[in-house]
């Protein structure tokens, strides 16, 4: 009988966790999402102005790309975060998203967690400092 072929997973090359690119990355990653939330906590609105308000909104830290945008936006409408309705201006269809009540739940449970992921780096953040500056250094 022949043998059968092995099948390997490929294995992924680690991520150079030293690279600042890498960390903006996923951290913008994960902000676009919110803030894509938060947008439309503020009022309805289409994917483009969606896209520029969350740039706008973050002084250019996240600009979803279309992407990205319409992927979240999907997941968004179908797990009941958002609605949408296709609406037609000079001619042209486009989909309006508002927030559902989960949706605007979801955004206050976000903020929650952000403000505690903040407040945790900041604490972090000033005791590396005074470590650094009693000459101690990271005691990782």
């Amino acid at each position: 009988m022949p043998r059968q072929p092995v099948l390997r997973a490929v294995a992924r090359p680690s991520p150079d966790f030293t690279d600042r690119a890498y960390w903006a990355g996923t951290i913008k990653m994960a902000l676009s999402r919110f803030f894509v939330l938060q947008v439309l906590h503020d009022s309805p609105a289409h994917g483009y102005d969606i896209a520029r308000a969350v740039e706008r909104t973050t002084n250019g830290c996240c600009s979803p790309s279309e992407g990205a945008l319409y992927p979240t936006l999907r997941e968004f409408e179908q797990g009941g975060y958002v609605t949408s309705e296709t609406e037609v201006v000079s001619g042209r269809e486009r989909r309006v998203y508002t927030l559902t009540d989960k949706g605007r739940e979801a955004f206050r449970v976000g903020l929650d967690a952000w403000m505690d992921a903040t407040a945790a780096l900041t604490d972090t953040s000033r005791a590396a400092s005074a470590r650094k500056k009693n000459g101690r250094g990271c005691q990782c």
